[in-house]
């Protein structure tokens, strides 16, 4: 029977290419995420393609009965979630005197709190069958901290804390939780936050890539979202088994500084 990945904010960027990546190796994919309907349409078929089976929920991030209604309908379409992988995600560069409020209440929700919504509904299916894959998408920013992203450090900072507190109540039912922290990935999300950063910061839209962006990052170089892809793919496979509680940076660097 093949496995049944479970994939938020998979309709563009990192989600995206996990989506792919299990699609690829043979899993049934369920994605959620926001888009026009025949941009996601086109995605279903493509993956499709793989041979895999693919369904879509568009469960919105900051609401924890679709979050929940999300996990449910994958366990129904496919049988059950084997992988769980949380990936959805905002970002909002300001600083922390003129944040908006309703910003940092949404970040928090879309970044944090819908990773708790969509472990607590998955966890009991995993346990029942004594084995599941969690991966939390987190960042650099899991790790370290830079000016003018209050909201988006807390959140991911709080990600790394769910993702090691679940690994120890899970370690006996044969569920790892990891996280995998990318720096700079040239994702939609990232490239929207070029123009604010600039205007925060007051200089060019280049200089925000490679003095404040690429700056941290010894290669110098953006991750790929193949990247991410393929750690993921190996966290959930069966040799990962022995790695939970912990997380992979791929960040060219960045947290070796």
């Amino acid at each position: 029977m093949a496995r049944t990945a479970v994939i938020t904010g998979s309709t563009s960027g990192i989600g995206l290419a996990i989506a792919t990546a299990f699609a690829k190796s043979g899993a049934n994919v369920m994605l959620n995420g926001f888009g026009p309907e025949a941009e996601i349409a086109a995605i279903i078929e493509r993956l499709k393609g793989f041979g895999a089976g693919v369904a879509y929920h568009a469960a919105d991030m900051t609401k924890p009965a679709e979050i929940a209604d999300l996990v449910e309908t994958a366990a129904k379409t496919f049988g059950t979630v084997d992988v769980l992988v949380n990936n959805a995600g905002i970002q909002h560069v300001e600083k922390i005197e003129d944040f908006p409020i309703e910003k940092w209440d949404q970040i928090i929700a879309i970044n944090l709190s819908s990773s708790f919504h969509t472990m607590r509904a998955a966890i009991p299916l995993m346990k029942a069958k004594k084995h599941g894959r969690i991966i939390n998408i987190a960042s650099a920013h899991g790790l370290v901290a830079s000016p003018f992203k209050a909201a988006y450090v807390a959140a991911k900072h709080g990600i790394m804390g769910l993702t090691k507190t679940a690994a120890l109540e899970l370690a006996e039912f044969g569920v790892t939780v990891n996280a995998i922290c990318p720096g700079y990935v040239l994702t939609p999300l990232v490239e929207k936050q070029i123009p604010d950063t600039a205007r925060t910061r007051g200089i060019t839209e280049e200089q925000v890539k490679s003095d404040v962006m690429l700056k941290f990052q010894p290669t110098k170089e953006f991750v790929s979202v193949e990247e991410v892809a393929a750690t993921a793919l190996f966290l959930a496979s069966d040799e990962a088994r022995s790695i939970t509680g912990t997380h992979v940076s791929i960040d060219g660097g960045w947290t070796a500084q």
